[in-house]
């Protein structure tokens, strides 16, 4: 059991709803938080404090860390999860989508990070998770968006946890590889939004094929499992910079020290059997 406090972000489902779950669970109290607070009704039931926010709100987000710091006067960890992913070839994704990919996934947590470190700072003491994805170490075709927004979290994680390591903070990076969620639908939501061109033929194919098994592949992990490993990082006084989650995700890590040349080529074969 624990006394401790935790700002959660993108509870609605998946990743979020199973972290926050988990914590209250262990005793935390957690503040569970979705744009839509309808969503976080069962998470109300389970002993969490719910609230609205949405990441790309500065007000959503003070209003939330004012009300946390006024009922609990500590705020521990903060989980940034919320997030999408767009995908399409580079070419075919409006830059208008580019900055809402970068706005939720970048920007999001860059915005709460600033809103809780001069507690954590003052406090000595804290945790911030950033929930990455193996696409922000390893970039594939179809997902540049998506990857360059993880890439940009963890070099800013990176960067982050050399910066506040002397006033007792911590920073951790939290890799899935494929979690069991609704990616299919997720994903053909966003390539609705790109603008198709019949030359990138093959890259869709490649993303609707992985759409089709990522999350219900046997190699996707659960939820509940990258929530464990949320918990086993926030209770641990010296907790490791990266938290790779599943074999895959371990995997394609280590495939980052292959040449490009050598990974290239593995493409243009995804290219010519699609």
């Amino acid at each position: 059991m624990t006394d401790e406090t935790a700002l959660i972000t993108g509870c609605s489902s998946g990743i979020g709803h199973a972290t926050a779950r988990y914590l209250a669970d262990d005793g935390w109290t957690v503040y569970a938080t979705s744009r839509n607070e309808d969503d976080l009704t069962d998470l109300a039931e389970a002993g969490c404090r719910t609230d609205e926010l949405d990441v790309t709100s500065g007000e959503d987000i003070d209003r939330v860390v004012d009300r946390i710091l006024d009922d609990e006067h500590t705020l521990d960890v903060l989980v940034n999860n919320a997030g999408y992913g767009q995908y399409g070839p580079v070419e075919d994704v409006p830059t208008d989508r580019v900055h809402a990919q970068f706005d939720v996934n970048v920007y999001g947590p860059h915005r709460l990070t600033r809103a809780v470190l001069p507690h954590m700072r003052d406090a000595g003491s804290g945790t911030i998770v950033n929930v990455s994805s193996v696409a922000g170490r390893v970039a594939s075709p179809g997902g540049g968006v998506y990857s360059a927004s993880k890439f940009a979290l963890e070099a800013m994680s990176d960067a982050l946890r050399a910066e506040v390591e002397e006033f007792g903070v911590d920073v951790v990076l939290v890799e899935p590889g494929p979690v069991e969620t609704d990616f299919n639908g997720r994903v053909r939501d966003e390539l609705d939004d790109t603008e198709y061109r019949s030359e990138y033929q093959w890259v869709y194919d490649i993303v609707e094929d992985g759409s089709l098994v990522a999350g219900g592949a046997p190699i996707a992990v659960t939820p509940e499992r990258v929530a464990e490993t949320i918990h086993d990082a926030i209770s641990v006084s010296d907790p490791e910079a990266r938290y790779p989650v599943g074999r895959v995700a371990q995997y394609m890590l280590y495939s980052r020290f292959l040449p490009d040349k050598l990974r290239d080529v593995g493409y243009r074969l995804l290219r010519k059997v699609s």
